[in-house]
């Protein structure tokens, strides 16, 4: 898979883009230099074989063109020797590459073929876990001191992976020059922030934050309520879409349609932690934090916090589709499909072809959650899945993983700017406002959070489980668990 178009594209950007991406990776670090060694050979072999192909790319109008490969030290192209390496996940398949259906797509496949065949190495994604088992599958293994297969393991927040970081499990990624922590590529979601600790980084994820919570809404019930469902997309655009402002619509939308006394059309409905998270970050409000230093904070009793946590109860206990007598814990997904209700607080899957209101019959669209009194913009969640090198690696092995994995998560070439994230978004959502505009802000208006990474602490069952219809009084909720998430977090800090 050779295409002209991409060979004479990456003759004119493959050395800059690759050169910048991976500049750390020429760097005097005790991790690099070892690895480097041992990864390039110095032999006249190497070196001629590296200009043959430099040669024989400058004479032919079939091939990928004059290019400049990234060097060691001693201006040796990296030779990762053959290595295999898996990036193990739990959606994609036995790892059989996808043939593509677009330009980009086909320009990716060929970069990525390139590297590997410019390093000697070989990569591949594929689902080994299941999302269920995945932290647990990764604790397991690098407990049992690994095999000789190449990982990276995408994880994702949960308990095991706390434990994995605290026990000395996930390897400390800060150790390898090949990785540049300050690049666009890594500030763009700052999960290693959140996966960092004492100076040391245990996690990474590449590119702009996965879109998460925002507000579904039901186009036909709007109208009906005579309310043009692009104003909202309006409000969100002229910044002007706040809690105020929805709490006027769920006035409007929740009535009773044939005044029998009873509501047939409510306004909300969702998961319950989902919403209130996001009511509290909407405020500039979060649960634990961290401060220049590194430590974490306790947060659950500051103003902007509350102030969420008490918007967020009295959407609950004001326009809340009623429970229906032993339903499941996602009787909501059903509820916004059925047209029961209009504002449904739910993750950017849910849009998305495997998720629950693909093939819903009315036409739906998405906006950001509302913001509060505290925040002058909109605040997403960045809840992205954390990949991980085993500990069990030696530096070595760990480096050369990590330089491959950087490369084939790099931008395509030519596509750095580009809307290519937008291409499957477009295929499942009903209106391209909803991407173009929202989603669009959701990967770049976001934040981080900490209370996932403080052992112990059960975020679902000590708070936003309590929190919800005719639930006891924030401030009772609140009191019972502040001296137990003190003493967590104290404990987090030593």
């Amino acid at each position: 898979m050779k295409s002209k178009m991409f060979k004479k594209l990456m003759a004119a950007v493959i050395a800059t883009t690759m050169t910048a991406s991976l500049a750390a990776c020429n760097g005097n670090g005790d991790a690099s230099t070892d690895a480097s060694a041992s990864a390039s050979s110095s032999s006249d072999t190497q070196k001629s074989t590296a200009v043959a192909s430099s040669d024989d790319a400058t004479s032919s109008s079939d091939d990928l063109g004059p290019y400049t490969p990234l060097v060691d030290k001693n201006g040796n192209v990296y030779d990762l020797g053959g290595m295999e390496i898996i990036i193990r996940d739990w959606w994609s398949g036995d790892g059989t590459p996808k043939e593509p259906t677009n330009a980009f797509e086909e320009a990716q496949a060929e970069y990525r073929d390139w590297i590997q065949e410019t390093y000697n190495f070989k990569i591949k994604q594929m689902a080994i876990s299941d999302w269920g088992s995945a932290p647990q599958d990764f604790v397991d293994y690098v407990s049992s001191g690994g095999d000789d297969q190449n990982y990276v393991f995408t994880l994702r927040n949960d308990p095991a992976l706390i434990s994995a970081m605290s026990t000395g499990l996930c390897y400390d990624l800060s150790k390898l020059d090949c990785l540049d922590f300050n690049s666009t590529k890594f500030t763009a979601n700052l999960l290693h922030k959140q996966f960092s600790k004492g100076g040391k980084i245990f996690a990474m994820y590449a590119g702009g934050s996965e879109p998460r919570t925002g507000v579904f809404f039901n186009k036909r019930l709007l109208k009906e309520a005579g309310i043009d469902p692009e104003s909202i997309y309006d409000m969100q655009k002229a910044g002007t879409w706040t809690w105020d402002a929805f709490v006027d619509l769920c006035d409007q939308v929740q009535r009773d349609t044939n005044n029998d006394g009873e509501i047939d059309v409510y306004a909300c409905n969702c998961n319950n932690g989902v919403m209130t998270e996001a009511a509290v970050y909407s405020n500039g409000g979060e649960f634990v934090g961290q401060d220049a230093s590194g430590k974490y904070v306790y947060k659950l009793e500051d103003a902007n916090t509350l102030e969420g946590l008490e918007f967020a109860k009295k959407l609950f206990d004001t326009y809340w589709e009623k429970e229906p007598e032993g339903a499941a814990w996602d009787y909501y997904k059903e509820g916004f499909l059925n047209a029961e209700y209009v504002f449904c607080f739910e993750q950017a899957y849910a849009g998305q072809e495997a998720g629950p209101f693909y093939n819903m019959e009315d036409d739906w669209g998405f906006v950001m959650f509302p913001k509060g009194p505290q925040k002058n913009d909109y605040t997403n969640l960045w809840d992205n899945n954390p990949a991980c090198i085993p500990a069990c690696y030696d530096d070595e092995r760990a480096w050369k993983i990590a330089f491959a994995w950087n490369l084939y998560t790099n931008d395509v070439p030519g596509y750095e700017d580009s809307d290519s994230w937008k291409a499957g978004y477009y295929k499942t959502y009903r209106d391209t406002r909803s991407v173009d505009e929202t989603l669009a802000m959701m990967r770049t208006k976001g934040m981080i959070t900490f209370h996932g990474v403080i052992p112990n602490m059960q975020f679902g069952p000590e708070l936003t489980w309590n929190i919800g219809p005719n639930t006891a009084p924030i401030s009772e909720v609140v009191a019972g668990i502040a001296d137990t998430w003190k003493a967590y977090i104290a404990d987090a800090n030593k």
